[in-house]
């Protein structure tokens, strides 16, 4: 049994500095994705992405433990975030907010196998946004990142540092404000959770 970790191996996408900010090509990479709207704090829309996803990538890993002999850890959850105008994108107004929630998939994962997962997940537990769920390329590229450590409410500092850092090193943001969540919040202390913060740049 081979045994991967793919946090370590993409360690600098996935675990980057708290003090500063650095500069990063991401990577052409392949996602379970899925897209909806508004507060991730009280819309059922988000609750119901999330664990459509989990249960998904979770199939997944096990079919490749059985059929090739390699287990690696599921990916954490990611989002990006976004309103039709950004001009109105505020911390205080998330009911406006639009989203994709997604978790990496290795390069084994398949059209196919995706298809197996779904229906596997479909007769164990059918998650109400199974159907929702979608398999993409993701290339991010040129990007600036910092690690927030704390709660989610309270990224405004880390936000601001980060695009401060952008504009003043001559670039330009583009693309979807982005988010990794390495922590899980039923289980971690709002104060250590961390939360990578990616912004695309050009």
């Amino acid at each position: 049994m081979t045994r991967i970790d793919f946090k370590r191996e993409l360690k600098h996408l996935y675990n980057p500095s708290v003090k500063k900010v650095a500069i990063v090509d991401v990577q052409k990479m392949n996602f379970l994705m899925l897209d909806g709207a508004g507060d991730p704090n009280t819309a059922k829309e988000y609750k119901d992405a999330v664990e459509a996803l989990f249960a998904v990538s979770y199939a997944l890993k096990f079919m490749i433990k059985k059929g090739k002999a390699i287990d690696y850890g599921v990916m954490p959850l990611e989002g990006l975030w976004w309103t039709d105008d950004m001009t109105q994108f505020s911390m205080e107004n998330k009911d406006i907010w639009k989203w994709t929630s997604m978790i990496m998939q290795p390069e084994y994962v398949t059209e196919e196998l995706v298809s197996k997962a779904l229906e596997q997940v479909e007769k164990k537990k059918n998650p109400p946004a199974l159907s929702k769920i979608r398999f993409e390329t993701f290339h991010e590229g040129l990007s600036a990142q910092i690690m927030h450590i704390g709660p989610y409410s309270a990224e405004g500092p880390t936000i601001e540092k980060l695009h401060n850092f952008i504009k003043e090193n001559g670039y330009e943001l583009r693309g979807k404000h982005h988010e990794i969540y390495l922590s899980d919040p039923r289980r971690s202390a709002p104060e250590r959770m961390k939360t990578v913060l990616r912004q695309p740049i050009r």
